[in-house]
């Protein structure tokens, strides 16, 4: 009794809270406030993550003989997934994997609401996955924590669904400015990549939670950024062709990256009712890939650093250490170009096989290999001008990232931010829209809105789909319909018409299909005579629907079959063409005016 005296309490306490909070204080300064805290919230997220993958990474393999393979590589990516595919199955109970895509869905199908539990389950998950070695970034998981704080927060003080969606798009913000100490890459990765429309009102919250998270990041793990960089030399006009072509490479890289993800989902896939299958499956290509490469060890961050940071070829050749090639500086680039093609079906045998990761790290890592590989085999070569190998590593970072993530403004940015390679913001760009508009003519959708584009949930900067993908096909069905047999006379039927307040009535058998409608407007010259009323029945006076719904299809197809069909009611039928109810053209297109209204009010 006492406990429940307590909660009540708390929640009187919360209540007035509340009130006062609408008295003394205005929504926008909310916002502002909510936005600080969720920026706070996520530089603690990413600190916390990248300590806990240090500390880890560092007691399994601090003692390994760096001249030598160590075949601990076949043992620990193995317990990592299979203590990450545990902790998912009987603390979670939900799948967090696709960190970003979850986000993608959450705005477009479920007003920007994610679960309490995103906010810690994937710092935990995605840690002991990458600390014991697979092969996938921390990046989509922190994204997907912020942005479940942002929404958290919104709930827990009752904002409204476009706050919500504000907040979340402020929580994806802070985690890429925190995780990178990069701001500006934060603001452009939640425009780019959500597709969060931005207006005046909106841009304050989300460079607030940007700078907050940034500000306290440098606090907690001081002035070191991810990644070092010294630009071997200026830029110069005469490597205009070599960036042009590196970026239509890393378009290529990109298209192979997302062809070869979306393949290995799909073997996965197909063992999701068998765990077990998928781990055997998944641990044995990832330790076997990590044993003969063990650059595909965790996110990979200490070889893209070892790439950009080189002087010497014995500095290069460090990245061979603890392989079946250390010693052999003759085989560098045969093992780059493997690794390069390996590093992705790392990735999705991580995920795959019970593994949380995201695809943010491997996009860099194998950017980085790509450039470096690019401008080493130009220099061997001599096609042109030489290329310092160090700078094009770097840009090949931004353009791999911008063709995986369709996302070439984050990548312009992130990468001159991290690195203080601002000298090279020019190639940067020209590297990164030749990336772009390489994938763009073979992917239409990068590879988080791949999987939602297919089912027709994705929301994009074009308002009209944006508001349709937004609307609730469930919310706009009328079920209050007046159904008649088949068999029924039309002295029934005439009836039936009195107790309707439609212009139709569906025929119906006896399991509930639909086998076709009476208009009553086409039924006036008999609906009248009573001496017809025992000669017609409802299947001689029915007539076929102008076309049917199917509960699962996306707005924009029922907004087209209303085009297509000039019809006023259309009926909804379920997965087992049951009849649901009937759609308004009216009531979905009076909806649709006042979302596009709200969505138009700053």
């Amino acid at each position: 009794m006492g406990g429940r005296a307590e909660n009540n309490k708390r929640l009187v306490w919360f209540e007035n809270f509340l009130c006062w909070r609408e008295e003394h204080i205005s929504q926008r300064m909310f916002i502002i406030i909510l936005a600080l805290f969720v920026g706070f919230f996520c530089a603690v997220a990413a600190f916390t993550l990248h300590t806990i993958i240090n500390q880890i990474g560092l007691l399994l393999t601090s003692s390994f003989d760096k001249q030598t393979a160590n075949w601990l590589y076949l043992v620990y990516p193995v317990i990592g997934i299979y203590l990450t595919s545990l902790f998912v199955r009987y603390i979670v109970k939900d799948n967090i994997s696709h960190g970003i895509t979850r986000i993608l869905y959450a705005i477009s199908s479920k007003q920007s609401r994610l679960r309490g539990h995103n906010c810690w389950s994937s710092v935990i998950a995605s840690a002991i996955t990458i600390g014991f070695g697979g092969s996938v970034g921390a990046e989509a998981p922190i994204v997907l924590t912020g942005s479940s704080i942002g929404s958290n927060l919104g709930k827990l003080f009752r904002m409204d669904n476009k706050t919500l969606m504000l907040l979340v798009g402020c929580g994806a913000a802070g985690a890429i400015a925190g995780i990178f100490k990069a701001p500006i890459a934060g603001l452009v990765f939640t425009l780019e990549v959500l597709m969060i429309d931005l207006t005046m009102a909106s841009l304050l919250p989300i460079l607030i939670s940007c700078v907050t998270a940034t500000c306290f990041t440098y606090i907690f793990s001081g002035s070191t950024s991810l990644f070092t960089f010294q630009l071997d030399s200026d830029w110069i006009v005469q490597r205009v062709p070599a960036s042009v072509l590196l970026g239509v490479s890393c378009g290529l890289v990109s298209l192979y990256f997302i062809r070869t993800m979306s393949f290995c989902e799909n073997i996965f896939a197909r063992f999701k009712d068998r765990p077990y299958v998928k781990l055997v499956l998944g641990g044995a290509v990832l330790s076997l890939l990590i044993f003969l490469f063990p650059s595909l060890y965790g996110e990979g961050y200490h070889s893209i650093n070892l790439l950009l940071n080189g002087e010497t070829q014995a500095d290069w050749n460090k990245i061979l250490q603890n392989s079946l090639f250390a010693g052999n500086g003759d085989m560098l680039i045969l093992y780059l170009l493997l690794v390069l093609l390996t590093k992705v079906v790392a990735t999705s045998a991580t995920n795959g096989g019970g593994g949380c990761g995201g695809t943010f790290a491997p996009s860099l890592f194998i950017g980085c290999f790509c450039g470096f590989l690019f401008a080493r085999i130009w220099n061997i070569y001599g096609l042109g001008v030489v290329l310092p190998e160090k700078n094009f590593a770097l840009l090949g970072m931004a353009g791999v990232m911008s063709g995986v993530m369709h996302a070439p403004l984050t990548g312009i940015f992130l990468i001159a931010e991290i690195t203080g390679g601002y000298n090279l913001f020019l190639p940067l760009m020209i590297v990164s829209v030749c990336s772009y508009l390489t994938i763009i003519i073979f992917e239409p959708h990068s590879i988080y809105g791949m999987r939602l584009a297919k089912q027709g949930r994705l929301i994009t900067h074009h308002t009209d789909n944006a508001i349709l993908t937004l609307m609730s096909l469930d919310s706009v069905i009328e079920r209050n319909y007046t159904p008649v047999e088949p068999d029924m006379y039309l002295g029934g039927i005439v009836r039936k018409i009195s107790r309707s307040r439609n212009s139709f009535l569906p025929v119906l058998d006896a399991a509930g299909n639909l086998l076709g409608e009476i208009d009553l407007r086409k039924i006036r010259h008999v609906v009248f005579r009573i001496e017809l009323y025992h000669h017609f029945k409802a299947h001689q006076l029915m007539v076929p629907p102008a076309a049917t719904l199917h509960d699962d299809l996306p707005m924009t197809e029922v907004m087209k079959a209303f085009d297509d069909t000039h019809a006023d009611w259309l009926p909804v039928l379920d997965s087992e063409h049951h009849l649901k109810g009937y759609i308004s053209r009216q009531r979905m297109y009076g909806m649709y005016r006042k979302m596009v209204a709200d969505m138009s009010q700053e």
